[in-house]
This record gives structure tokens, sequence and C-alpha cells, in this order.
């Protein structure tokens, strides 16, 4: 019994170092410790003492002499290592070396340090950036109509293309050096936010050339003498530029573009000159049928050994002016009559002298690593911020719809269905916001955040998606019929469009936000595989050991805390924070040890195997993008001074990111291909089963009521749209009229009362006001201000209707030839 004792002894110093994170130093110390005390008090005898004394030494001495562990087990095991060591292509090692880490690698540490987050600076814009939001996007905001270039003219007046490229639209990343407007990442996110707000064409069109576009290429990459002529010209919006990658067969394994340049020569004006015949088909190219210069990637072969021995010379990228000559380039896509600029661009012996690589010849063969990495930059900006402006308009606009429209005499945002999706819109819309700003942030800050980048995209559109579909629910009828009154529709049918585009949202979750995060966020597999290759033998065994061990100490430690904290010892974690937010935030750090300890459980029992098991992989990736989406909520509500009007949506936002990741990881171990590793990682990670619920409906009505009228809460979740009242701009009208409404709220309700007590007893609205003013239920002036009220009422929730043939293309189109045929 006092041998159990001891052993009991020892398995509680174990444990205590391993919740604490204590080093191998300190679990000898503890432990040594804790086996004398116990030896003095029970005095067990000699043989009790001396084995207890044995099972302490053995693994004190083995984890604490290195030389010995190296010899009889290190050595061995990097042998086994480095052959069950899985392959990696050469697209995935591309991609893990583009990137790098920052608060992502936190959150795979299972104690994540939030001082690293709150270090991250305050979003604050630059003055110009703010006078340029202030005065030509304001400007441009005001000249949109989006119905006109959608459904009668495919294509934004020439007064709009002329405005966006005298103002740089197209130049906001271009250094001023070269005559661009020079913005953060911040600047240029909060551009296409108040721009994607009123128009998804406009939007698109100003972030392809901001995103991956010739400009961004040229900056990282270009020579000298290309950039400074490309770089003035797209400033000056004497070029338009575009970026053929997407074929026919080379979607998203992008790597596998079967399209061509062919080293060759060719006498030009009596001159021979070295470059390339390319041959190629791309599609899906936005803004390929007005460019005027292409960049294009391709395979580079030289069979003839003009360049050297090597024939694949791998992925390179070119920039072609679209006057080539065999360059096919004009036609159009119809996006799910979105009327964005997009086509394909086609090319069959087109040649090009190799001053058209980007980069010149000395990045021939690189264009993959190009790509990958400005992709990391571009993919943090583009989509995520135009999602977020539409989602923020969205939350607007419907807000102020479900207090306006009435059913039963009653707003229909008071309606619990309603307040249901209300409050999905509310709470989605913040961790968009949060999101997109943080990884914009992270761009300022020097980072090419791969991993930050890929859960940004796919989630803000993803939940852009989700809040248009909340929203056409409320709208009903609305919503449906298509018209100028409509400012729901093309958002709807539009959503798929930015779910597919810089890696489709499938893909994204299920192979490359763990995919990547798996090597390059942990904190230590990328340095076990870099030292496991070492070409010194001596030091790679010496470094391969020492992070193996803390590895191991790393994963025993995730699970050790995983499971307490399972038990309930997650509220007793430092965490910062106010009364609020601390408990947030000790659940983050709670999630943290259970993903670490699930990855890591996942990684060791699967190996290589890991990357087929996309399942398996996309749910470890959907806990990763819920600790992430979670820490940026906390972080704006924090850079915002913690506003306590804001708590009833940010709460949503938590309970909605702990419940995702609680199911996440349940499945995960429901579903793990092995069933007993399932169950051990059930009983590690939720030892009293799993307790997290989504957000409640009284948590749900406070965030859904918090849209409905005007507020600061709500003009801060929906800042940095375009909410000036204009022509075409129906939902700024809308915002004005809600104000009216909740004005004269007071005044229904008093006719309602007197229709109920049968004071009025007239069935028309008009008559029921006359009879009101007659009995001085309501004077004058409150009689003239219900009248004008209920006429803006009406013209808010009408619809569109046109003629009978006016959707009939053919008869438009003859009408079009005859007036060009009369001209």
């Amino acid at each position: 019994m006092t041998f159990l004792t001891l052993l009991g002894l020892m398995l509680a110093a174990t444990l205590i170092a391993g919740y604490f994170r204590m080093s191998v130093r300190g679990w000898t110390v503890l432990t040594a410790l804790m086996l004398v005390g116990g030896i003095w008090y029970f005095d067990g005898g000699f043989l009790t003492t001396f084995f207890a004394v044995i099972v302490f030494a053995v693994p004190a001495l083995f984890l604490n002499l290195k030389n010995v562990r190296q010899q009889y087990f290190t050595e061995g095991f990097l042998k086994f290592y480095r052959k069950a060591l899985p392959e990696l292509s050469e697209t995935e090692k591309v991609a893990l070396e583009a990137g790098t880490v920052y608060w992502d690698a936190e959150l795979f540490s299972g104690k994540p340090d939030f001082k690293k987050l709150h270090a991250i600076n305050k979003p604050e814009l630059s003055s110009d950036e703010k006078e340029f939001l202030a005065g030509p996007v304001a400007e441009l905001c005001g000249m949109l109509n989006e119905h006109e270039y959608n459904h009668e003219k495919g294509d934004m007046p020439k007064e709009v293309w002329d405005f966006m490229m005298k103002n740089k639209f197209f130049a906001m990343i271009i250094p001023k050096q070269y005559g661009g407007l020079g913005f953060s990442a911040l600047g240029h996110s909060a551009v296409l936010q108040k721009v994607s707000s009123r128009s998804a064409v406009a939007a698109a069109t100003v972030a392809v050339p901001n995103s991956l576009g010739p400009a961004e290429l040229l900056l990282e990459y270009g020579t000298e003498e290309q950039k400074n002529h490309y770089l003035p010209r797209l400033s000056q919006g004497l070029e338009i530029p575009c970026f053929g990658l997407t074929g026919p067969s080379a979607g998203s394994d992008a790597t596998s573009i079967p399209d061509t340049g062919v080293v060759c020569k060719k006498k030009i004006n009596g001159k021979e000159v070295l470059g390339m015949k390319l041959n190629f088909d791309k599609r899906y190219i936005t803004l390929a049928p007005v460019a005027t210069v292409v960049g294009l990637a391709f395979q580079m072969m030289d069979p003839d050994g003009l360049l050297g021995d090597k024939k694949q010379l791998g992925i390179t990228l070119a920039l072609i002016p679209r006057d080539t000559k065999g360059m096919d380039i004009g036609r159009r896509h119809l996006p799910l009559d979105v009327m964005f600029m997009n086509g394909p661009i086609r090319g069959k012996d087109v040649f090009i002298p190799m001053d058209y690589i980007i980069g010149g010849q000395d990045m021939i063969g690189h264009g993959w690593r190009m790509l990958v990495e400005c992709l990391s930059v571009g993919r943090a900006i583009s989509l995520p911020s135009c999602s977020t402006g539409g989602a923020k308009m969205n939350a607007f606009a419907t807000g102020a719809y479900a207090r306006i429209r009435k059913q039963f005499n009653l707003p229909i945002g008071r309606f619990e269905g309603i307040e249901e999706a209300l409050c999905r819109i509310a709470g989605k819309t913040y961790i968009s916001a949060a999101t997109s700003t943080m990884t914009a942030l992270a761009v300022d800050r020097g980072e090419r955040p791969a991993v930050p980048s890929a859960i940004a995209k796919m989630h803000v559109t993803d939940m852009a998606r989700d809040m248009i579909s909340d929203a056409m629910d409320i709208h009903g009828g609305k919503g449906i019929i298509m018209g100028p009154k409509n400012y729901l529709g093309r958002a709807w049918m539009g959503a798929p469009i930015w779910i597919t585009v810089e890696g489709a949202n499938i893909l994204t979750r299920s192979m490359i936000i763990f995919g990547q995060g798996a090597i390059r966020c942990h904190p230590y597999v990328l340095k076990e595989m870099e030292a496991a290759y070492l070409p010194d033998m001596d030091e790679s065994l010496k470094q391969f050991d020492k992070y193996l061990f803390q590895h191991m100490g790393y994963t025993f430690q995730n699970g050790v805390r995983s499971f307490f904290q399972g038990l309930g010892t997650w509220r007793l974690e430092r965490s910062p924070g106010d009364k609020f937010t601390k408990k947030f935030y000790s659940k983050i750090t709670r999630y943290s040890a259970a993903f670490g300890f699930a990855a890591d459980i996942s990684m060791l029992t699967l190996g290589g195997s890991l990357k087929k098991r996309e399942k398996t992989s996309a749910r470890l990736g959907d806990v990763l993008s819920h600790l992430y989406m979670a820490s940026a909520v906390l972080k704006r509500y924090l850079d915002q001074g913690e506003q306590s009007a804001d708590q009833p949506i940010v709460a949503w936002a938590m309970h909605h990111h702990f419940y995702e990741i609680e199911q996440a990881l349940k499945m995960l171990s429901y579903n793990f291909p092995s069933k007993g590793v399932g169950i051990f990682l059930r009983r590690v990670l939720f030892p009293l089963g799993t307790h997290e619920l989504p957000p409640g409906d009284r948590l749900g009505h406070k965030a859904a009521s918090l849209l409905l009228s005007p507020n600061e809460t709500r003009q801060r979740l929906t800042d940095g749209i375009d909410k000036e009242e204009s022509e075409h701009h129906f939902i700024a009208k809308m915002n004005h009229v809600l104000a009216k409404v909740i004005d004269t709220e007071p005044l229904e309700r008093r006719i309602l009362k007197a229709i109920k007590s049968g004071e009025i007893n007239e069935i028309n609205p008009h008559k029921q006001l006359a009879q009101a003013l007659d009995k001085e239920i309501i004077n004058k002036s409150e009689f003239n201000s219900l009248t004008k009220v209920r006429a803006e009422v009406a013209e808010i929730i009408a619809v569109d209707d046109f003629p009978f043939d006016a959707f009939d293309r053919s008869k438009a189109q003859l009408q079009e030839d005859e007036q060009t045929k009369v001209a």
C-alpha cells in the first residue's frame, strides 16, 4: 500500500508539472521532493523505498542525461522518422516557406500569450486614407447604380471607370514614388469595405488590381526597369491589369497548369531575339475583357537547351501587352448575372521576349512561390474586406427593414423567428469585421499571414453567404422581386462567387487551413523536420533530440491541461480582461490546449495519411479558425473601448465560437479513423462530457434588438460603409425613414388602441387617420406626420414591376441595332 502511495505522489507531481508546464528539470525536482517527503512520512521500508526510487530514477535519468537518451533512443528514432516522414511535394514546400506566423502560432501553443494579441496595433487610418474615404470613395459611391449596370447595361458607365482611374483606385498598394496612393493594408481594406457596401461590381473591379495583380508581383519581384515602366502607368490608369492563372484543367490544383512557354528564338526586325512561344487557355479572369496588360502563369520549358541543361524550368510568370500577336482576349463570362468584367484569355503561338518575365530570367521557375507569397497578402484583404462591407450593409438594411415592416400591427423584428435570423446577422457581422481587421493589421506588421488569410477568406465569405440568406428570409417577397428597389437579390445571387474564387472554400477548409497550420504554426513540427535533414549528422541528432523531447513534453502538458480544464479548472486560469471578458480569454486557453493535444494525437497516429484524411483536417482547421476569430472578436472589443452596450453581440459571437469548437472536437473524436484513439481523445478532452451551447434566446433577443434602431452599437457595428443618401442609395433612404417610423410609433399605438376600443371603426388606413383626426385622437400636426411617414414606408416596402415585354432581350437587341444604324 505504501508503494502505491509513493507511486501516487509521483504521478501527482507529474500531473502538476504537466499542468503548469514545468521543464524536465522542474519536474525532476518536484517529483524528487514529493518522493522524499512520502518516504519520510510513510516509512515503507527498504524494499518499498528502493523500488519507488528506481521507478523515479529511470525516467529522470533518461530525460535529464541527453547523451544517454540520444544514444539509446533518439538516434534510432531519427532513422525511423526520416523513413516515415511523408514526402512533401514542391507545391507544399513552397506553401510552407511562403508564409509567416504570429497569433496563429500562439493558438497552437496550448497557452496563448494574450499580451501578444493586445500588442497588435489598434486600427488607425492615416490622414491621407481618411481623406480618400471621405472624398473620392464617397463620391464614387454616390455615382454607383447597381441595377443599371447589372440589369440594363451590363457594365459600369464610362464616367465611373474614368473616375476610378483618375483617382487611382487601381493603385492603392503602389507606393507614392511610382505615383500610387501607398495605402496601408488597413486603408486598402477600408476602401474595399465602403465600395462593396454599395456595389459588388465596383468592389471586384477595385479589388483585383490591388490583390493578385501585376502591381503586387512587380513590387516584390519585378526588375527596376519593369517597375519604372509599369507602376507609373498602372497608377495613372493608363494600364488596366488582370492575371491569368486558372484554366479548364487547373483550378484549385494551380500547379498542374498545362499552359506552356517554350524557349525559342525569333527574328524581329532582322534581329534574333531570345524569348518564348506561349500556348495557353485561361478562364474566370477578372478584368480580362478590358485589360491592357495581362499577367500570365505558365510552365516554362527549354527543350533545345538554349538556357542550359535543364528542360523543365517550372512555373514562370510574365507580363504581356494586350495587343501582342496571337492573344485572344475580350470575350466575357456571365458570373451569376453580377456584371463585373470577367472572361477568358487564350493564346496560340504567342511569342514574347525574355524581358517580359516578371523579375527577369532570375525568376524563371519561381512563379509558384511568387504567387503563393502574394496570395497570402492579397487574400488577406480583398475578399474578407469586400464580404465584410457587404455584411455591414446587410445588417444596416435588414435591421431597418425589420423595424419598418409590420405584420399583425407589430414590427416583424419583434417576432422571435425573425430575431433568430437577426441575431445571427448581428453576431456574424461583428465576427467578420473583427477577423478582416486583425488579418489586415498582420499584413501591415510585415507578416505574410498564410494561415490567417485562408481563415479570413474562407469564413468571412461563408458567413456572408449565411447572412444574406438570413436577410432574404427576413425580407421575404421584397428580396425576391428584382429591380431598382431590390438591394439584396444580386448579393444573394453572387454569394457563391466569393465562396469560389481565390481558393474554393471546400478546398481551403479541408486542405489548407490545418494542412499548412499543422506544420507552419506548430511550435516543433517544422523544426523537427528541418533538424532531421541537416547535413551534419551530429548536429542533426542534437537538434532533433532537442525538439523531439520538447514536443513530447508539449503534447503531454496539453493533454494534462485539457483533461483538468475539462473538469473545470479553466475557470482558475490567469487571464486578462474584466469581469465580462475574463471567462472568454480563459476558454480560449482551454480550447487552445485541447486543440494542440488533438492535433498532435492526429499527426502521431495518422502520420502522412493525415493529408488524405480531409474531414479530419477540416475539423481541426475549424477549431483553429474559431480560436482565431474568437481572439479577433476580443481584440475588436478591446480596441473599441470595451463598450458595455456592445456586450450582447460580443457574447453572442463568443458563445457561437466555443460551441463550434466543441462540436468540431466532438465530431473529430467520434469520426476518428481509429475508434480507440477517438475514445481516448474524448475522455481526455471532455472528461465530463460536452456542455457548450449555442447562443441562447435571451442573448439573441438582446443582440437582435440592437439592429432595430439607431444607436451607438449599431453605428460601430456598421462603421465604414456608405450611409450617405444619394439618388440610387435605397438603403440610406430607408435608414432615414427608420428614425421617423420610431418617432411616430407612439402615435401608431394610440390609433391601434382606439381601433381595438371601437373608437375608430374604419378599415381603410387613410380613413382611419382621418377619423382619428376628427375625433381628436391625434392633432393636425400628428396627422401630417403620420401621413408622410406612412407614404415613405409604403415606398420602402414596395417592389418593382415592368412592362410585359421588358425582358425580351432579342427585342432590346434589335432596337439597339436599329439605333446604331441610324447613328
